[in-house]
């Protein structure tokens, strides 16, 4: 199923999108990868799923990612006597460990390493940002606050903490169990939440080992600020514009946005941009203006891929907000602004072999008659390579391993074909000349680069590149070795 596009969609799964129907809808409308979202759902739910998508994916005789996306620690305040209470501008209110129910001067908040973390002048957001206390006096087992910004606080309600790092693990006990479960299952990716520093990501790669492939979620200051040390450790990255925007000022999103994307997209790892992206559409069967921009934007900064949360889970519009962003996504690729913006950002440090075929292939699918750059991956780090350069000519993935193919499934550009193992670079060549014409990218007239690594099946010996016809019998008329 060939996409007329380059950036990638990723569709989160949830109650409106939970049967084979539905989920084959979603694919064939445009989305490359699902999202399985380990906040809401038992693992029993998970698994169909899980099934489910395998099964569309047979099918259809196509390569389908699958991300986890763990929980992560949960900051929540207890209960109240009467279920809510409004908090005034300029009052005092008491956060403690005391097991009783709130009130108007006091609620429990059950997590000690907060308070440890704590001291005068730190702010607590609550329920979104909307509710801002600043710590006055605090001690190991309270926090006395004054009110900021005050509105209505009812029962768990979430507690950010954007002024400090947190003593806390990125991964909870249910993250470890369902890090497990779906390992186990069979995932591609791993998304992992609540990431302050590199060893949060260091200690889920122990445990998922290679299972599947981590992505770090940048939604706290504290990543923002070491994140070249958290990407140097991840294999992908999400931009989780929601608790960034409620711990930062919002006017700093969009430029921390732009400067993560490209420091991904240099260090040759997918970045997909998230949250609240066609919001409207969870109730609307058309996007507003302001949402079509954004979508715009993350594909114009060249993000790997654009993320779908509420509106494919459990909105009224799935289907028609995966067709959206499809359709915004052609007509952004089509215009020619967006080249000059895309080889304005190119900017990599060259420094291997692998690096430096990868760029004369695009220089020479560039200034010739090429229709397709094809490469031999087993680990899929040759198409991650020739994606960075963003190629204006498609790009194919070969690889015997379906596993590759799925996690290539979230990166730009690249489309993925299961090929049988290869011991010589002949048949590596006649392989992709076939692929690229079963796939329409060619005819057998036309012209394609093949990019391949000797020996064979041997991960990181990327070293051949070489201009080929799409026909057979030209190919063994000009090497019949």
């Amino acid at each position: 199923m060939r996409r007329f596009r380059n950036v990638k969609i990723v569709a989160t799964l949830g109650p409106a999108s939970d049967d084979y129907e539905m989920i084959k809808a979603l694919h064939e409308a445009g989305a490359d990868v699902f999202r399985l979202n380990m906040s809401h759902g038992e693992h029993a739910e998970i698994r169909a799923r899980h099934a489910i998508i395998r099964q569309v994916e047979r099918d259809l005789g196509t390569t389908i990612g699958i991300l986890a996306d763990l929980q992560g620690p949960k900051l929540r305040v207890g209960t109240f006597a009467r279920g809510e209470e409004e908090l005034h501008e300029g009052a005092t209110f008491r956060l403690d460990l005391e097991n009783a129910e709130g009130t108007d001067k006091r609620v429990n908040l059950p997590h000690p390493e907060i308070f440890a973390a704590l001291e005068p002048g730190t702010r607590l957001l609550i329920n979104d940002g909307k509710i801002a206390l600043r710590v006055d006096s605090c001690g190991p087992d309270f926090a006395d606050c004054v009110v900021v910004n005050g509105g209505l606080i009812s029962n768990r309600k979430g507690v950010n903490v954007p002024d400090v790092v947190l003593p806390l693990a990125a991964l909870s006990e249910k993250d470890r169990n369902d890090l497990e479960f779906v390992c186990d299952l069979g995932i591609d990716w791993l998304a992992l939440s609540f990431v302050q520093r590199p060893a949060d990501v260091e200690e889920a790669r122990k445990l998922a080992g290679d299972r599947a492939a981590i992505l770090s979620k940048i939604e706290k200051p504290a990543a923002v600020h070491c994140f070249d040390d958290i990407l140097a450790v991840s294999d992908g990255i999400m931009v989780a514009r929601g608790d960034l925007g409620v711990e930062l000022p919002v006017q700093n999103v969009p430029p921390i946005q732009k400067r993560l994307v490209r420091r991904c997209r240099a260090a040759a790892k997918p970045v997909i941009v998230a949250t609240q992206m066609l919001e409207s559409m969870i109730e609307s069967p058309m996007p507003t203006r302001a949402e079509v921009s954004d979508v715009a934007t993350a594909i114009y900064e060249g993000a790997d891929a654009v993320m779908l949360s509420a509106e494919s889970a459990a909105g009224d519009y799935p289907v028609e907000a995966v067709t959206t962003m499809d359709n915004v996504a052609r007509e952004v690729e089509e215009d020619p602004t967006y080249r000059e913006v895309i080889e304005a950002s190119r900017r990599a440090d060259r420094t291997t072999v692998a690096d430096g075929i990868v760029a004369a292939a695009r220089e020479i699918a560039e200034t010739t008659d090429i229709k397709a750059i094809c490469c031999f991956t087993h680990s899929g780090t040759t198409g991650l390579l020739i994606a960075r350069e963003r190629p204006r000519v498609p790009i194919i993935a070969m690889t015997p391993i379906r596993g590759t193919a799925r996690r290539l499934a979230l990166t730009w550009g690249v489309n993925c074909v299961i090929t049988d193992e290869l011991e010589r670079f002949k048949q590596a060549v006649v392989n992709a000349a076939k692929a690229a014409r079963a796939g329409g990218y060619a005819t057998q007239d036309d012209q394609i680069l093949v990019i391949a690594g000797v020996p064979f099946n041997v991960p990181g010996t990327t070293n051949i590149l070489r201009v080929a016809p799409c026909n057979e019998r030209l190919i063994f008329a000009s090497d019949p070795e």
